[in-house]
């Protein structure tokens, strides 16, 4: 018996075997008769226990960073520790899934000048209906905001269908530095490589199992299969769309992001649009990234086109 609730516990427990005095009981097991009096004042956590396990419902995937900051935003005064207490103390720890092996050795830079559409990334992600029917998902993601541009499902997407989503996209939001994909077949057919060397857009390909190279997409899916896909029931393609649709939006504007210091990556685009007006932005030469990517072949669009 160390701590005062231990005593405390312990001067009730003769009090109610023996039909002692608490003075009696005390002077037994050396208790302070005005620390076995106490009551604290501090009013209960009740209301917080609460507001934490709706939270971590909601969220099912969040640990407790992610939602202390969304306690925090909520206007909640708590600190970080006292929510990694109730957190711990609600058994809310997140079960952590078996990771894959990772490669070693240098990754891909990410590039220093911090503007929007300075590098996109695009991978697949594939998921399965309730009826077993297969789909993927086309994701597109901004390097630097983290912003997730377009998130496409469907049971084909040829590249056709990529180029016409780049289309639209680059309507509503520019054109990008620097697109970044691996060697998938929709993503190296013609249709792609033509369309990059008419809309001269610089497209790298990483090398050939080298995953690590494109780590901004392949962290995308990673928090998408962990948060949505392995947490849904997808009853049909509709459903599908409606829900990976929302997920990317709550992904976009409400989800703290690590790497953004827990902002969002819609609140931290706009901050570098407000510190890069758009009169004051770098271009030509100065606008390229100071650290460059990670070695990576020669793909010039005419050449491949003309090779096959």
């Amino acid at each position: 018996m160390v701590t005062p609730a231990a005593k405390r516990e312990a001067v009730a427990h003769l009090q109610a075997l023996l039909d002692v005095s608490e003075r009696r009981a005390c002077r037994v097991i050396a208790a302070d008769r005005t620390s076995v009096r106490y009551r604290s004042r501090r009013a209960g956590d009740d209301e917080l226990r609460d507001k934490l396990r709706v939270l971590a419902q909601e969220r099912r995937r969040f640990g407790y960073r992610r939602l202390h900051i969304l306690l925090r935003r909520d206007g909640v005064p708590i600190n970080r520790k006292k929510t990694q207490r109730l957190y711990r103390e609600e058994g809310l720890t997140v079960r952590r899934r078996k990771g894959r092996k990772r490669a070693v050795g240098a990754r891909m830079p990410p590039p220093v000048l911090a503007l929007p559409n300075q590098r996109w990334s695009l991978d697949f992600v594939h998921d399965q209906l309730v009826t077993g029917r297969r789909f993927r998902v086309l994701n597109i993601v901004d390097d630097v905001t983290r912003e997730c541009l377009r998130a496409v499902p469907d049971t084909s997407i040829s590249g056709k269908r990529v180029v016409r989503e780049l289309k639209e996209l680059i309507a509503q939001r520019g054109k990008p530095g620097m697109i970044v994909s691996d060697n998938g077949t929709e993503l190296t057919s013609n249709a792609v490589l033509a369309w990059c060397g008419e809309a001269k857009i610089e497209w790298h390909y990483t090398m050939p199992g080298k995953p690590t190279q494109n780590a901004f997409v392949e962290s995308f899916n990673g928090r998408m299969r962990d948060e949505l896909l392995n947490e849904t029931l997808f009853m049909s393609m509709g459903h599908a769309r409606e829900k990976i649709a929302a997920w990317a939006d709550d992904y976009n504007t409400e989800r703290p992001h690590s790497s953004l210091g827990y902002a969002t990556p819609a609140a931290f685009a706009a901050e570098l649009n407000k510190q890069w007006p758009a009169s004051l932005r770098p271009t030509g030469s100065a606008a390229q990234a100071i650290a460059q990517p990670a070695l990576m072949r020669k793909n010039d669009a005419e050449t491949l086109i003309a090779t096959g």
